[in-house]
């Protein structure tokens, strides 16, 4: 590593100029407006972390559920009918593919499905835009797009259709179903059987199973007690004489597995809310069964199945046995979803957990600007110039305010484990105990004290002033001591006094190096940024003379632009007099430590000499 970092430290200070221009130069990242027919827009937060930690996977093309009512969104008079001016953007230019299960207008509340691309686990970062106000806008004809390639079958159970209707590109629709529509389901509307009904999908090799993908049957389940039968049917998937089913037993929920006419089950586990909605989901992985009840894995079965392309009914297994109760949201993956895809389902289906945060309402009236924004349309070049100046000492500024807090921090934390082993040695131990010679990676940093920081070795006090003023007596004594071990003169004394003296203002120089930089920010920048409106306001009145354009609209944007210099010089200049006077104080206090320890330490020196005298 040491013969890495000086030429680090080389490159560093070369490149510096460089590095400055660079930042100040580097665009702010902001999203623009995607398109001015829409009057407004709201960001929206994903917040993966509302689970309590638990989803730390990156999941990719994610169906989000967005729920819109009156308590997170209070424009649905600005929207069209039926909510068609609804749009989703990733950024300004990449439109998001949704599907709208449910709109009320009357009574302000509305279901969206959205495919997210990316959802980073346990973060809050991930966000969108939604756009809405443009009564011309046209009906969005995405929404088959909404579920990823791998999802079959998904049942909103609308209630404008006798059959449930797949939302996804499969149109794996219901072929038969007597189960009533219920209206007021867990999502918009659901399905009810009465012990009675089922609803029934062919076979189709959209369906189908095989071993190295996996398969998933995820759904929303209201079980009434007490079943009609002894068990009630969830669903089932057969394919001739495999089958895969969820039961409801009693109180309880359990798989049974089929294959070649031998039947496995796993434990049979509580529903811990009866008659209350819970996510159910059941993955059929190539080594094992697993049951997930509210997103979390409560049972496995260890099995190998069989491929099968299946025919599904809902709420029935075919045969007699029924469902008591209600589904919603039925989805079925041809591949095995993760533990953190399901539970994220689970969690951002339900209106208990926030999981999507709405941020406030930005306008976009057409014809109007804001007024930041007219300020920068009116900045002149010199503007322009003077900013980009005052932009490059704050950048300075910045830059030595990281820097001499991270050095004085580490001078702090190594004068304080000095003192500690200075105050250990005892009267009879050897006063050059703790002296060491510099190593070569010491001696390659010296020259920063920033590198020095944060890469080199602090086994041995190298950040500490007070030890350099130890190590530089120690050095002056032997010298004049010698292998004789001679006593020390007056004149010796005063001698290793001197270099004692010079160390300290070595050290007070390093330690204000760099300083005067924040005092030209706070100096310069307010300077610099009335150079800059007073030029602009030059500009301004000439231009009116010139013009004779007199009105308050001629004048006012001009010189609003002109102030902006100022307000750049005094944005440098503010957060740099904060700093200066903060760093100094500290700066002087390690001075103060140094005064204090040279005095003490060259008191020392001359009690072990005057010891000395005395034994010879």
């Amino acid at each position: 590593m040491t013969v890495l970092m000086y030429p680090l430290a080389c490159l560093m200070r070369r490149s510096f100029l460089s590095l400055v221009f660079c930042m100040v130069l580097t665009p702010s990242l902001a999203w623009s407006w995607w398109n001015d027919e829409w009057k407004s827009r709201k960001q929206i937060t994903i917040d993966a972390s509302i689970t309590g930690g638990d989803i730390k996977e990156n999941l990719t093309d994610f169906p989000l559920l967005v729920r819109l009512h009156a308590g997170n969104f209070s424009y649905f008079s600005e929207l069209a009918e039926d909510g068609k001016d609804l749009r989703f953007m990733a950024d300004d230019k990449t439109p998001l593919k949704y599907q709208i299960e449910k709109y009320d207008a009357i009574n302000e509340m509305a279901l969206i499905w959205l495919r997210v691309p990316k959802i980073t686990g346990g973060a809050t970062s991930d966000s969108f835009l939604m756009y809405y106000g443009n009564d011309k806008a046209p009906a969005s004809d995405g929404s088959s797009g909404v579920f990823d390639n791998d999802t079959a079958l998904v049942f909103h159970f609308d209630s404008n259709h006798a059959l449930p209707q797949d939302a996804t590109a499969n149109n794996n629709h219901a072929n038969a179903s007597t189960a009533t529509p219920e209206p007021a389901g867990w999502i918009g509307g659901a399905a009810k059987f009465s012990g009675n009904s089922s609803v029934s999908v062919t076979a189709q090799p959209s369906l189908g199973f095989s071993p190295a993908k996996g398969w998933t049957f995820t759904a929303w389940l209201k079980a009434d007690q007490p079943q009609p039968q002894a068990e009630g049917h969830v669903f089932k998937a057969a394919d001739n004489l495999t089958s895969l089913e969820l039961l409801v037993r009693g109180s309880t929920l359990l798989i049974r597995y089929t294959s070649e006419g031998k039947a496995v089950e796993t434990p049979a586990v509580p529903l811990n809310k009866p008659g209350q909605w819970q996510h159910v989901g059941v993955v059929l992985r190539n080594d094992k069964l697993e049951l997930f009840i509210d997103g979390k894995n409560t049972v496995e079965l260890p099995l190998k199945p069989m491929t099968m392309t299946p025919a599904v009914t809902l709420g029935s297994d075919g045969t007699g046995s029924f469902l008591h109760g209600y589904l919603d949201e039925v989805q079925i993956s041809t591949v095995a979803r993760s533990v953190d895809w399901l539970s994220l389902s689970s969690r951002s289906q339900s209106p208990d957990f926030i999981v999507v945060n709405m941020g406030g309402d930005e306008g976009n009236e057409s014809g109007s600007e804001s007024s930041f924004g007219v300020i920068i349309q009116n900045v002149t070049i010199d503007g322009w110039v003077v900013i980009g100046l005052t932009g490059i000492m704050f950048v300075v500024a910045v830059i030595v305010m990281i820097i001499k807090a991270v050095v004085l921090t580490r001078v702090r934390k190594d004068n304080r484990a000095f003192l500690v082993a200075y105050a250990s040695l005892s009267a009879e131990s050897d006063i050059a105990a703790l002296d060491r010679e510099e190593s070569e990676e010491d001696k390659e940093l010296e020259d920063s004290d920033f590198l020095a920081a944060i890469a080199g070795s602090h086994d041995h006090y190298q950040s500490s002033p007070l030890y350099h003023i130890y190590h530089t007596g120690i050095r002056e004594m032997n010298k004049r001591v010698g292998a004789t071990n001679k006593p020390l003169t007056a004149e010796a004394m005063r001698v290793i006094q001197s270099a004692l003296d010079a160390i300290i203002v070595r050290e007070t120089q390093r330690l204000n190096g760099k300083m005067v930089l924040l005092s030209i920010a706070i100096a310069g920048g307010p300077y610099l940024g009335l150079l800059g409106t007073v030029v602009g306001v030059m500009i301004t009145f000439a231009v009116i003379a010139s013009t004779g354009d007199v009105n308050i609209n001629a004048i006012a944007p001009g010189i609003a632009a002109a102030l902006l210099a100022t307000v750049a010089g005094l944005a440098v200049a503010i957060p740099a007099l904060f700093a200066y006077n903060y760093l100094t104080v500290q700066i002087k206090d390690v001075i103060a430590d140094m005064r204090v320890f040279s005095d003490e330490f060259l008191s020392m020196i001359a009690e072990k000499a005057a010891d000395r005298l005395r034994t010879d």
